[in-house]
């Protein structure tokens, strides 16, 4: 457990003694179903993925556990690695675009009807 002035871990890796690299639960703390859902989707698109899902252990509590089985070994760290920055790049687009628009708008309401 952290003590006071030490950051917690946001991300935590459960993997059974001798487990192979492309089957594990990694606990994400601080997180609920806005990051589960979209992650999982973002994952179960690459064709190397033989399961994906997550858990939230408890409505009170604010971590997930997201579970990544691979297949021709894999490792699920690349895999999570992967999907977390496809989701940033899909993220972004939509920040980009939305603020496209939004200075679009913004430029039509200054011009003068006619």
């Amino acid at each position: 457990m952290a003590t006071e002035g030490e950051k917690k871990s946001v991300l935590e890796m459960v993997q059974s003694d001798g487990a192979d690299e492309g089957c594990v639960t990694f606990v994400m703390h601080d997180e609920d179903h806005t990051l589960g859902n979209s992650l999982r989707y973002m994952i179960m698109k690459t064709v190397d993925v033989e399961f994906c899902g997550y858990t939230i252990t408890h409505p009170s509590e604010s971590k997930i556990n997201f579970r990544i089985q691979t297949r021709g070994g894999i490792p699920a760290t690349e895999v999570l690695r992967r999907g977390l920055n496809e989701l940033s790049d899909v993220c972004q687009h939509v920040l980009n675009t939305f603020q496209a628009r939004v200075d679009e708008f913004k430029e039509q309401r200054e011009q003068p009807m006619e």
